[in-house]
């Protein structure tokens, strides 16, 4: 067998790539008027919604059936929303609030926003049940760690957004929500049965399929009642036999990033693309690391090679293609098109209406006062987060509740700046004032716990917003647990603190 066109067109199809800047490179522009299918969009493509949408209208130019594929998550997760941050939140509150209608509409209004940018295919929701609290890359990116509320919530996620034109995404397939290793570093183990996994993991694949979900992305975890020796990703087991045969998907089959550890590690990005095509996926995400055409390009090589040595049946791509091919068309059908969302009666954004929905607040102290009687100091303890989280996305209390409460100071402490004496500092800043910790996480992060301590020994008046999931409750003389990290569940903590939402 000979490296033809027809071969080429094939391997060609089956790749999503990324690129660097906010218009489309010459060789992209090349590759998607020679047949490339569809393309990835990082933060780094975008600044504002109109640049967006001319950016994805000079990519139609090119290929008028173009994918255009984002991880818009809402949330913590967000690339639409990176600079400013996310003006909805994420999963795990929306889990919080429990309100099927509410979870669909703040989807289908994500839909509108991506549609209206011109983007068609969403690598969202999550799917996975948060069964590990001490999760590292899960978290709140899942509804919660109950499998029928995350199963109900991942099927209003996907109604809501594909009712705007914009193909949904499960993930990650098989569950990633019971590890507690980061897949960017190395391989999670998920150690559960066979039976366990059906009866927690699965159970929201299979809910998002029945509800029409038209993408599933892969995991890449090694689940050894599956599969002990292949990474899911890569495996014929966990992607045909599995989620083809018995869960009955028939959609398009995308890998989460193929450049992160846990797959390029063992065969470098080329030859874990052509693993994950022989195994069952039909689309390569790349370009998250490696945004440039020859990494394209050798993924699309490295695919063709593995059909001219034989272990990559042409069948098995030509599959993969035709589905790719037939998501593009859906997304040319209904995508891209403005829709408007409807008045809210209130005039409140729903995004915000959400959050303020996810607030619980827990009043320790009689002589607690809330809403604060003065412009606070507020410190926020920022925590490293892993990759898929950007981590320049603005977070927290401090900015929005200055804007209401002017005079407010902030402070802000990380892992290596977090000693004793810059606990003191804030100590000292905050005499005669209010005092409010910000925390993320903090059960998982003992420097968080350790700082916190210290400064509710000196001040227990202080109050503690929780932005991460919550652990415990009984700390600080009022407790507020937010849900989540987005901007907007920031703006409705501060609109607490001040007096201006009472709850």
């Amino acid at each position: 067998m000979k490296r033809g066109p027809e071969l080429l067109r094939l391997a060609d199809t089956v790749v999503l790539p990324g690129f660097e800047g906010k218009s489309p490179p010459d060789w992209l522009r090349r590759r998607l008027a020679d047949g490339l299918t569809g393309v990835v969009l990082f933060s780094r493509n975008i600044a504002t919604p109109s640049q967006v949408a001319d950016l994805t209208a000079a990519l139609r130019a090119e290929n008028p059936q173009v994918l255009v594929g984002i991880d818009e998550e809402s949330g913590e997760v967000t690339r639409l929303e990176a600079a400013a941050g996310s003006t909805r939140p994420g999963s795990f509150a929306l889990g919080v609030v429990d309100d099927l209608e509410l979870t669909e509409e703040i989807a289908r209004d994500l839909g509108r926003d991506l549609a209206a940018a011109g983007i068609n295919l969403d690598f969202a929701p999550s799917a996975d049940v948060n069964s590990n609290p001490d999760n590292p890359v899960i978290g709140l990116r899942s509804f919660g760690a109950d499998p029928d509320l995350v199963s109900r919530h991942t099927a209003a996620w996907v109604r809501g957004l594909q009712s705007s034109g914009v193909a949904a995404c499960a993930k990650h397939f098989p569950g990633h929500g019971d590890t507690s290793v980061d897949s960017h570093h190395g391989v999670p183990l998920v150690a559960a049965t066979a039976e366990e996994l059906r009866e927690v993991a699965l159970r929201p694949f299979r809910a998002a399929i029945a509800e029409g979900v038209r993408t599933v992305m892969t995991g890449h975890l090694l689940v050894p009642a599956f599969d002990d020796a292949m990474p899911a990703t890569l495996s014929g087991r966990v992607l045909h036999d599995l989620l083809r045969v018995e869960l009955g998907f028939d959609g398009v089959i995308v890998t989460d990033g193929i450049e992160m550890a846990a797959v390029s590690g063992p065969y470098g990005i080329g030859g874990a693309s052509a693993r994950a095509i022989a195994g069952g996926a039909d689309a390569i995400c790349v370009g998250g690391e490696h945004a440039d055409e020859h990494t394209a390009l050798a993924v699309r090589d490295a695919i063709v090679d593995a059909v001219i040595e034989g272990w990559l049946p042409e069948e098995r791509l030509a599959d993969a293609a035709r589905r790719v091919c037939e998501l593009a068309l859906w997304g040319a059908s209904t995508g891209h098109v403005r829709r408007s969302a409807p008045a809210r009666p209130d005039d409140v954004p729903i995004g915000l209406a959400a959050a303020r929905r996810a607030l619980r607040i827990t009043r320790r102290s009689a002589s607690a006062v809330l809403p604060l009687p003065a412009p606070p100091h507020v410190v926020e303890l920022a925590p490293e987060m892993n990759l898929a989280i950007e981590k320049d996305t603005p977070w927290g209390v401090g900015e929005p509740l200055g804007k209401l409460l002017p005079g407010t100071t902030v402070t802000r402490l990380s892992v290596s700046t977090a000693t004793g004496g810059a606990v003191e500092s804030v100590l000292a800043s905050a005499v005669d004032r209010p005092l409010v910790a910000v925390v993320r996480d903090a059960h998982r992060h003992p420097w968080q716990t350790d700082a916190l301590n210290h400064l509710l020994a000196a001040r227990p008046d202080t109050v503690v917003v929780e932005m991460g999931l919550p652990g415990r409750s009984d700390l600080g003389a009022v407790h507020i647990a937010t849900h989540g990290s987005a901007k907007v569940c920031g703006q409705a903590a501060a609109e607490v603190l001040a007096g201006d939402l009472r709850l």
